[in-house]
């Protein structure tokens, strides 16, 4: 028989900041988006490893009459995204996605700064100061380290695939067409640049793309792709160019320009 004391603690709830990846989607036709999901991550099915998102429907071109939540969800669950929530979503078309159980989220999309656990009442300060101040450094230290850098040696071939989750992906000796490299911050080509290049691939718009010889299959930033089947660009076709996104968080644009050091 369980200890009385302990029923009331048999659950309890407390404020928490969670991590929570934005998907802003721009189309509710679950056929293209299947296949511009298939251009930017290649088909591979546990890219997103189970994450949790949010879809934002603010960016929508035009509104349909109505959405097959139950398309959209087992499409993206076939990358292991697990939406939980929709926001900027049209009044009209809130029912279908409760249906889908979906959360219905305000602009602000998820809080962690709400409040859930009740005050605790106010303890004593402790005696010495000294050995409170110490207590903060290491969550201060963890929040401002660096993020890792993965370095490839050899040169990657057609059919290989490389992610850096977490940060920069840096090629010492490029990749060949068919391949492919994924990072989750900046991408650094040291050698011929060919294949598919998705830098910021978990939404980082800051993230860019540097080559010293480019020429690619296709390159992305945060979702924003271009490909070359019309050949590259004159100006940056096998020279230094970098790949970096412009333009406001409503109107990305995809910019490549050459790099002056050559």
């Amino acid at each position: 028989m369980a200890d009385a004391s302990l029923q009331g603690k048999l659950i309890e709830f407390k404020g928490a900041s969670l991590a929570v990846m934005t998907a802003h989607v721009r189309e509710t036709e679950a056929v293209r988006l299947a296949d511009a999901l298939h251009m930017m991550l290649g088909g591979m099915p546990d890219f997103f490893a189970g994450e949790p998102a949010v879809l934002d429907f603010a960016q929508l071109a035009s509104t349909p009459d109505r959405v097959d939540w139950t398309a959209i969800i087992s499409l993206l669950r076939r990358y292991q995204v697990q939406p939980i929530g929709v926001r900027n979503l049209p009044d009209y078309l809130h029912d279908g996605a409760r249906r889908a159980n979906l959360a219905i989220l305000g602009p602000e999309g998820i809080s962690a700064e709400r409040p859930i656990a009740p005050p605790k009442p106010q303890t004593p300060p402790p005696p010495a100061p000294a050995e409170a101040a110490p207590a903060p450094q290491p969550a201060a230290a963890a929040s401002t380290a660096p993020p890792s850098t993965m370095v490839v040696e050899r040169p990657l071939r057609s059919g290989q695939q490389v992610y850096a989750k977490g940060g920069d992906l840096v090629l010492l000796a490029g990749m060949s067409p068919g391949s492919e490299v994924i990072a989750d911050g900046c991408i650094h080509c040291y050698g011929p640049l060919r294949g598919r290049a998705l830098a910021g691939a978990r939404g980082d718009t800051s993230a860019r793309i540097f080559s010293t010889n480019f020429g690619p299959e296709l390159v992305s930033i945060a979702g924003v792709y271009r490909t070359f089947e019309r050949g590259i660009p004159q100006a940056v076709a096998g020279r230094s160019a970098q790949v970096r996104l412009s333009g406001s968080d409503n109107l990305h644009t995809l910019e490549i320009m050459p790099l002056q050091n050559d």
